[in-house]
């Protein structure tokens, strides 16, 4: 587990733009952290890294958006999300399955059922207007 303080948006999408380069195909990565705690940020980095060609957005409504790329992504908001079975009717395990790389943010709420997961976990942390801690567990970042 490693922690990192970054000061600006710029700077939390390069930490994620880095952590990119170390995740293998059909690798879930796991969000944690309050509103404005800069997870959507995170991962418009994780997409730019992965060579993603989409816009990345905040998927609060669409429950996942899925961008494009080298290597492609699909980027859930668990936030409106109940049960496992809404998980699974989201195409949560297929996203995987097809080998893509799945960030889920507001992962908390399913914490019991990724307790056993293999997977890359990104707790953020709102510490300043601009600053914000991350810890990463799971991966080395490159």
């Amino acid at each position: 587990m490693a922690s990192y303080v970054t000061r600006s948006k710029e700077e939390t999408m390069k930490l994620a733009s880095r952590l990119a380069q170390v995740l293998a195909p059909g690798t879930l990565v796991l969000f944690s952290g309050g509103l404005g705690a800069g997870k959507t940020a995170f991962c418009e980095g994780l997409a730019r890294g992965l060579g993603c060609i989409d816009e990345v957005s905040s998927p609060t409504f669409s429950i996942v958006n899925v961008y494009r790329g080298k290597q492609p992504m699909a980027h859930f908001d668990l936030y409106r999300i109940h049960t496992k079975e809404d998980l699974l009717t989201a195409g949560f395990y297929d996203y995987l399955d097809e080998g893509m790389i799945v960030a889920a943010e507001w992962s908390e709420n399913f914490a019991d059922l990724f307790e056993d997961e293999q997977a890359v976990r990104v707790t953020m942390e709102q510490t300043g207007e601009n600053e914000r801690k991350i810890t990463v567990e799971g991966s080395a970042l490159g």
